[in-house]
């Protein structure tokens, strides 16, 4: 295909260069990215900023500019093809501190009940939360190295996981005793910080947006406003190098400077397209070591913790997924790939596998909308204009799209025909799906190979892994990386038999040992609504998973037996695990106006200590109020 044909030539290239980080543009010594061991141990720091794409100077953004990011770029390596494991900040977060998958560490879903403001602090459960004691968060291998460790700018954390109180020495990192090298971290508002005040900000009237929004003043506002917030954060860069400067360790010191995942719009944060898990990534190293380069790798957030780590002599952990881009034995990856799980109280899972030429996505739930309810983004002027520009029909089709009730099970786009990512091929005309069907089929095929061998567990429905987590005492043991490899197949065929429509294997998969393919399966019979299967989903209001039960219910109020699956979504409701509850709740909220005869659990769960489930009871009871 014209994507093995792109990685082979990818790879005389290297072959050419040593074998290390593919240097485009500028003659380079091949030993340019090795270390000098007689050196003292560098600083490294990382700058993190939320909610924004690369659309700065050095990635080709006109708009606005950014000297001092570009000086950054201009005194390192800048890389053109990076990207994150999650496009929505704290599983983002989780990989970035741990450099691991958030999958593999069941970090994938966004805020969980362990959190006292969002959960109420479930005790049940906190126990899940906890890390392996094999596993070690990136701070502390820095702490353990004789580094000392802080968490500057606005402290962010937003980890899916519980770290110990003494995780960072400070917030300052001109604390540290003399003599000792430091590791921090800055975190930086970035793009949520829509409001920044900026010298000579951006006209609206010069915004140049993508050809999936509308051309409208609100969205043209807030594209400018998004990119004065990247001004801001330029500023804020410049002082920090200012600061190493002027403190006379800049040049003994390591910078990497990126996003925790892309520009928070319709189709860029908590999405698989480019928007959402493109970012910009720049390493400083010491001395000015590569400076001025560019990197065409396919390189992830999670590389630059295991970058890191090698850079400072410390050696990587088998368990870290993530490359040490700078090391002699580093070889680049043919593929990177991404999911999106829970965000907030929206469930979805997908998964993207992307080359330098394809990107394909794996819809897993594609019977719900693009833009089902989120509470966050609803509250969003930008989104709130699309609903309003949908509903009087004044979106083309290409913008129209997100709102489609149900979406592709597969996606695949050419990224160098269709950078926007506006062609699904898989979806086209009959020639070129053919021409096109063995890419999608290798690309299915890797996506779930990486599935099993990082021992995802996005395809463990949240009630079903927080009681599996439970249970192992971490839900990071649920899966190991590898392993249930028959597990995966049994669940990856009952969703597509779901996706086909065969009911037979559905009903047989009710009977499956695992919760997680009863789960799948009664999930997919409600949607094909066979009648067939009533019997048999009801024998699954009494097993013995919630999270079954919970779907089974679901499954037969869309089937029309709304006596008896209303009354199992109303008591599971209540349960104690309050990941159950939340999905009891979205299952009563897709019943829409049937859902009436279930309003007082749905007025009592505004009390709820899940504020995802207050979030669901709060929309459906207005919907529903007399």
């Amino acid at each position: 295909s014209a994507d093995r044909e792109n990685t082979v030539s990818t790879r005389c290239v290297r072959r050419l260069a040593t074998g290390l980080v593919h240097i485009v543009c500028l003659l380079v010594s091949p030993t340019t990215f090795a270390k000098d061991e007689s050196s003292p141990r560098p600083n490294i720091v990382w700058i993190i900023v939320e909610d924004a794409s690369p659309h700065i100077g050095c990635y080709g953004e006109t708009t606005i500019s950014t000297p001092h990011i570009d000086g950054l770029a201009a005194g390192g390596v800048r890389f053109s093809r990076a990207f994150v494991t999650c496009p929505v900040c704290s599983p983002s977060r989780s990989a970035m501190i741990t450099g691991m998958y958030q999958t593999t560490l069941g970090a994938h879903n966004h805020r969980s009940q362990r959190l006292k403001g969002q959960g109420g602090g479930n005790t049940d459960y906190l126990d899940s939360f906890a890390l392996p004691e094999s596993i070690r968060t990136i701070p502390e291998l820095f702490s353990d190295a004789g580094y000392f460790v802080v968490n500057a700018g606005n402290s962010k954390t937003d980890y899916n996981f519980t770290t110990p109180a003494d995780l960072y020495h400070g917030k300052d990192w001109r604390e540290r005793p003399d003599g000792t090298p430091f590791f921090a971290q800055y975190q930086l508002h970035g793009g949520k910080n829509r409001r920044a005040k900026v010298h000579h900000p951006v006209d609206p009237a010069d915004v140049k947006l993508p050809p999936y929004y509308p051309d409208h003043p609100v969205i043209r506002e807030d594209w400018a406003r998004y990119l004065n917030s990247w001004i801001a954060v330029d500023n804020e860069v410049g002082r920090i190098l200012e600061q190493l400067q002027a403190e006379g360790v800049l040049d003994e010191t390591a910078i990497f400077f990126w996003t925790d995942h892309g520009i928070s719009h319709a189709r860029g944060k908590q999405f698989l397209y480019e928007d959402g898990i493109r970012v910009p990534l720049i390493a400083r190293l010491p001395g000015g070591r590569s400076a001025g380069t560019v990197c065409e790798d396919l390189v992830l957030q999670i590389d630059v913790a295991a970058a890191s780590l090698d850079l400072a002599g410390i050696p990587l952990p088998d368990y870290i997924q993530g490359l040490p881009l700078f090391a002699e034995d580093y070889r680049p990856r043919r593929r990177v790939f991404a999911a999106r799980d829970r965000c907030d109280e929206t469930v979805d899972i997908i998964r993207c596998v992307r080359t330098p030429r394809f990107k394909y996505i794996r819809n897993f739930l594609p019977f719900v909308s693009h833009m089902q309810p989120n509470q966050y983004k609803d509250g969003k002027k930008i989104v709130q204009t699309l609903r309003e520009l949908h509903a009087a029909d004044k979106l083309n089709e290409l913008q129209d799209r997100i709102f489609d009730p149900r979406r592709p099970t597969e996606e695949l786009y050419d990224l160098q025909d269709d950078p926007h990512e506006t062609v699904n091929l898989l979806t086209a005309d009959k020639d070129t799906q053919r021409a096109t069907r063995d890419t999608a089929n290798a690309l299915r095929l890797a996506l779930y190979q990486w599935m099993i061998d990082s021992g995802d567990v996005g395809l463990f429905p949240e009630p079903i892994l927080e009681e599996l987590g439970r249970a192992a005492g971490s839900k990071a043991l649920v899966r190991q990386p590898g392993k249930d490899s028959r597990l995966m197949w049994r669940i990856i065929e009952t969703i597509e038999a779901g996706e086909r429509g065969d009911t037979a294997v559905l009903t047989s998969a009710l009977s499956d040992r695992h919760p997680a393919v009863r789960w799948w399966a009664a999930t997919h019979l409600g949607d094909i609504r066979n009648k067939d299967a009533v019997d048999p989903l009801r024998r699954l209001l009494v097993d013995q998973s919630s999270g079954v039960r919970v779907a089974a219910a679901g499954a037969l109020c869309q089937l029309g037996e709304m006596d008896d699956g209303l009354a199992v979504l109303q008591r599971e409701a209540k349960n104690r695990n309050l990941v159950v509850g939340m999905f009891a709740l979205r299952g009563l909220e897709l019943q829409g106006d049937a859902a009436r005869p279930a309003l007082p659990t749905i007025l009592a769960a505004q009390d709820s200590p899940y504020e995802l489930t207050r979030r669901i009871a709060n929309r459906v009871a207005v919907t529903l109020a007399p």
